[in-house]
């Protein structure tokens, strides 16, 4: 082992989802080469930690980079740049583009979109259609994807699989793990009275109710038990699915969201408007509870931003005609740090949550965890600093947040993407690094 490393973190609090240790991180050719006292070894950078907490890169299992299609909302530098301002080194990029992600030749165009654009490291899900059934067993096992996203309420394009018959097809088509939006396009269909009866965004989870998202969780368990293929239910909202999540961790694992952690109906649609409109939808504070019991039993395995940005413009043309979604990329970790230090979860738990865990469902290749031989991806912290969260931090081209004014306790300061420092201090440092991930 060389004695001189390419770079020395020293004085920092190493947290694992296991551990607090105090100890120095040495790092060599973009990899962990040491943990320890490393006070008489040489290094060509040293980076002094004191006073911060020393995190895995943390990993934002769900963005959409609007990238083919809608690059006046966001685009795949735009929104990286967002990621590692945030302390955020990976990302895993979802498939509703324009053209959707459903086919070789366009997962092909991402990737080499991508090239020399991406200030953080990255996947890309494949999208399941009707068309592609048949191909996505070759498809969840191209290099960089993440894994195939299922949309069980409406979404972009082709990208639907209403019915149980298209479910059980697309879930007997591949063996890694499947992500999934779980809403019961039957039923959004048949309550589009309530959508469309002239209100505003208030009506937005009276629509897309609690039994439109448990019915179609529901199915998903059911379906995947009987295929023995694993998925991972996305943006969960409701109490009942905690509770129904709680008994399927044989085939089930569970993610929320910053928002709906932080955010509780009607609160929000008076406060924000259109601009807290997503799906699902924010609730009532008695399923945000939920929410936070399913984070302490372990029924939650990670959480994701579900970062998906719209103009001003756009979300100002008034319920219904206003899109769903709302940046988040940015702010997940400073909301979730802030969680922290209100005693909601605990730092390691958190590092379960956006690390190690979102790692381990996708089998991520070394990332998600500080031990020797991983990529030294690293998010310092400083869980004492006071940050308001203000319009000029924002990188996202939608140029908002539903946490604009903010005042949160605990901060990213530093982001170090395999070894290289490229977020310190709020400020960017050097071309875009990122690189397409491998998963196992």
């Amino acid at each position: 082992m060389s004695t001189t490393s390419d770079l020395i973190i020293t004085g920092g609090v190493i947290v694992s989802d296991a551990y607090n240790t105090s100890a120095d991180i040495g790092i060599s050719n973009g990899k962990i080469s040491e943990i320890g006292d490393l006070s008489r070894r040489k290094s060509k950078k040293t980076i002094d930690a004191k006073n911060l907490h020393v995190l895995p890169g943390i990993i934002d299992s769900q963005v959409h980079f609007r990238e083919p299609g809608n690059e006046h909302k966001e685009d795949m530098k735009s929104g990286s740049k967002a990621a590692v301002l945030g302390g955020v080194t990976s990302v895993f990029e979802m498939p509703n583009t324009q053209p959707s992600t459903t086919t070789i030749p366009n997962f092909n165009q991402k990737l080499s979109r991508a090239q020399g654009r991406y200030h953080c490291d990255f996947g890309f899900f494949i999208g399941a259609c009707k068309e592609n059934i048949a191909d996505l067993s070759q498809l969840e096992n191209l290099p960089g994807c993440v894994g195939v996203k299922i949309f069980m309420g409406s979404s972009t394009g082709t990208l639907l699989i209403p019915d149980d018959e298209m479910l059980r097809k697309v879930l007997a088509s591949g063996r890694r793990r499947a992500a999934v939006h779980a809403e019961d396009e039957d039923r959004l269909n048949e309550r589009m009275y309530i959508r469309d009866s002239g209100g505003g965004p208030e009506l937005h989870p009276q629509w897309r109710d609690v039994d439109t998202a448990l019915l179609a969780t529901k199915r998903l368990i059911k379906n995947a038990r009987e295929l023995n293929r694993p998925v991972h239910v996305l943006h969960i909202t409701t109490a009942e699915e905690i509770n129904l999540l709680k008994t399927a961790r044989d085939i089930a694992t569970a993610e929320c969201t910053p928002q709906h952690l932080t955010l509780v109906s009607p609160d929000c649609y008076d406060q924000l408007g259109t601009y807290a409109q997503m799906n699902p939808p924010i609730r009532e504070i008695t399923h945000q509870r939920g929410l936070w019991a399913g984070i302490s039993d372990g029924t939650v395995t990670a959480i994701g931003s579900d970062h998906a940005p719209h103009t001003r413009e756009e979300k100002d043309e008034g319920y219904p005609n206003s899109p769903s979604g709302m940046p988040g990329v940015q702010t997940l970790l400073p909301i979730m740090l802030d969680h922290v230090n209100n005693g909601r979860l605990t730092l390691n738990r958190l590092v379960q949550l956006t690390s190690s865990g979102p790692a381990k469902l996708y089998n991520a290749s070394s990332k998600g965890k500080i031990s020797i031989g991983f990529d030294a991806d690293l998010t310092l912290v400083d869980l004492k600093r006071q940050q308001t969260i203000s319009q000029d931090w924002l990188a996202s081209k939608c140029g908002w947040s539903p946490y604009l004014n903010k005042k949160v306790t605990g901060w990213p300061v530093a982001t170090i993407l395999r070894g290289k420092v490229i977020m310190q201090d709020d400020q960017l440092i050097g071309d875009p690094i990122g690189e397409v991930i491998s998963f196992g």
